[in-house]
């Protein structure tokens, strides 16, 4: 049996769903994607803070071995182990995201997509692939191929 052309079921508008309806929940999944870049970043710096902090054991007995106690002291007291914001570590900062700003993005995307469009995912891009690829041309493929 020969493949269709043309996106797959779920990257289908349904019949009764506007440009303007897709357009906002492409723009909404967008959004979306910034904020997994962001939190990708947010989980960066947890990394990245929790490195330097146990980088600064070393550095404090280095400090210390190279006969200057007084800045390994400071070091050690004052910066060793600080909170990176009021009353926070980086691992707190990554949950309080996740848990609130994060999960709500999530599923307000979600709901929106039930909503409206039956769950589906990435039509704005499915409708912009169908427009922009050379029918028939290798590589300009509308779906894997039933064999992939």
């Amino acid at each position: 049996m020969a493949q269709q052309d043309g996106p797959d079921e779920r990257h289908r508008r349904p019949q009764d769903v506007g440009d303007d309806t897709v357009a906002a929940l492409g723009k909404l999944s967008e959004a979306l994607e910034c904020v997994e870049r962001a939190r990708g970043h947010l989980y960066s710096l947890h990394q990245l803070i929790g490195h330097a902090d146990l980088m600064l054991d070393d550095a404090v007995e280095m400090f210390r071995d190279a006969g200057h106690p007084e800045i390994a002291e400071r070091i050690h007291t004052q910066l060793l182990g600080r909170n990176v914001i009021a009353g926070r570590w980086t691992f707190q900062i990554v949950e309080d995201f996740d848990d609130g700003y994060y999960a709500l993005f999530r599923e307000l995307d979600r709901y929106a997509r039930d909503q409206l469009v039956g769950g589906r995912r990435h039509l704005y891009e499915a409708e912009m692939k169908e427009r922009r690829r050379t029918r028939g041309l290798p590589g300009h493929e509308a779906r894997p191929s039933d064999r992939a």
